[in-house]
């Protein structure tokens, strides 16, 4: 069985990425970063193992390398 998808809010993305809020919400349209999840009626989330695969092709790219 598969480990379920962890879904953190804006704070832990803004944490792990060190974008603003407005930053992220730019890359998002211009589909350079994950879309967000619906968790309720107004909140969202992202996918935990998305922003991380984010920031690893961002290191990747860094290095020369394909992510």
């Amino acid at each position: 069985m598969s480990k379920p998808k962890r879904i953190i809010r804006l704070a832990a993305v803004k944490e792990r990425t060190g974008l603003s809020r407005s930053t992220i919400y730019a890359k998002m349209a211009s589909n350079e970063f994950p879309k967000p999840v619906k968790i309720t009626g107004k909140a969202v989330g992202w996918v935990e193992d998305e922003v991380d695969q984010h920031n690893e092709s961002l290191v990747a790219a860094r290095d020369g390398a394909t992510a």
